[in-house]
């Protein structure tokens, strides 16, 4: 099995684009060709990450309409669907590629124009990754949020205000992300005061809606070291599934395929949760961010909530989550979502994150699909060729 890099890493602006998905995705691709002065021809595997294309936009064969608008005829496409985590699967599907020896040059983008719909429409189209049983009822990913999020704080003595502080905190780290839909500060006041969405859960502890792309490429270490002097490896990956039918779980605030995914990464990576320097989490609500950073093993069940209270969360704490501003303040463009999670490692590793830079050598990015339905979690290692 090869040892797989990557060499290249783009990121579009990210908020309310006028750009159709074809564009997104055409921008984010070529920018990464630029990022790893990789020519469109050389690339041998395609791939693109989208959850919806066909529901937003009425448009289909993306992945087929990107090799020919980048000029990368005739590289083999495909296009990757695991809803939300359509992003991380799609690295899981990039790695496999290149690690299996199929292509030793593979582009891997990420994208979803969602802002056009209204938000009972995008609600609807991803309310529809939930199993039938539930969705029937009217159920929808906030209110899974809502439930669980009650849950955890009645179980594990939170204070509501700790939810709080993972909005501030990633608004605050948005701020200084030139990409991010949201750059602006809010205070926990504000986070506390927000409309109810889903008891306990406010505005704030959502979200927005949001188009954008990401791009990575993919290569072996060998073809790698004669590209740059510097690349990141791609040292564990490991992905997992939940149970479809949340009520079936045991444990609502346990993540199954947070735990698995994650063991298989560290496994692979031969390390462990203390030898991780930054982490960018999926906080589609501000709830996930605990349950994954317990589920990840940075702490034990229900004290995830008290290294936020405690700094240690915050870019100069000893763990950093979501030094991008995380899909709270950067955006979530489903497809997207996790790619950009591992654009924002590949940056620290590179220590190219300007005002957002923290001391890494190990990063690791965790995107989630539906309520935990489906997981790929990635660790990163920068090295010097």
């Amino acid at each position: 099995m090869e040892d797989v890099a990557i060499i290249g890493a783009s990121m579009t602006q990210f908020g309310q684009r006028d750009a159709w998905i074809r564009e997104l995705l055409a921008e984010a691709g070529q920018a990464c060709l630029d990022d790893a002065s990789v020519a469109a021809d050389a690339v041998e595997h395609l791939y693109v990450s989208n959850m919806a294309s066909g529901e937003f936009e009425g448009q289909t064969g993306v992945p087929n309409a990107l090799a020919h608008d980048l000029q990368a005829v005739p590289a083999y496409t495909a296009r990757i669907d695991q809803t939300s985590s359509s992003g991380g699967a799609g690295i899981y599907a990039a790695w496999q590629s290149v690690a299996s020896g199929a292509s030793d040059m593979t582009l891997l983008v990420g994208g979803e124009k969602m802002t056009h719909k209204t938000t009972a429409e995008a609600t609807d189209v991803i309310a529809s990754l939930t199993h039938p049983c539930e969705y029937k009822h009217g159920l929808t990913l906030p209110s899974f949020a809502g439930l669980t999020a009650r849950l955890y704080l009645d179980t594990y003595d939170a204070p509501r205000e700790s939810l709080g502080r993972v909005a501030v905190k990633n608004h605050k780290n948005g701020v200084d992300n030139p990409h991010a839909q949201f750059r602006k500060e809010v205070d926990l006041d504000t986070v506390l005061d927000s409309p109810i969405v889903a008891d306990p859960l406010r505005l704030y502890d959502f979200c927005p809606i949001t188009d954008g792309s990401a791009a990575l490429m993919f290569c072996p270490v060998s073809v790698a070291e004669e590209h740059a002097d510097e690349y990141i490896r791609v040292s564990g990956i490991g992905g997992a599934t939940d149970t479809h039918v949340v009520h079936e779980r045991a444990d609502p605030t346990t993540m199954r395929g947070v735990v698995a995914s994650s063991e298989q990464a560290y496994e692979m990576a031969n390390l462990s949760p203390d030898d991780v320097d930054v982490a960018e989490l999926h906080d589609m609500f501000t709830i996930l961010e605990f349950l994954q950073f317990e589920d990840l093993g940075f702490a034990e069940k229900g004290e995830g909530w008290k290294a936020v209270e405690e700094g240690r969360t915050e870019r100069d704490g000893e763990l950093p989550i979501n030094t991008s501003g995380g899909l709270k303040s950067k955006g979530h463009p489903l497809g997207a979502s996790g790619v950009a999670q591992a654009y924002e490692i590949v940056q620290q590793l590179r220590g190219e994150a300007g005002k957002r830079q923290v001391e890494a050598d190990v990063g690791l990015a965790c995107n989630v699909g539906g309520f935990g339905n489906c997981v790929t979690t990635a660790i990163l290692e920068e090295v010097d060729a």
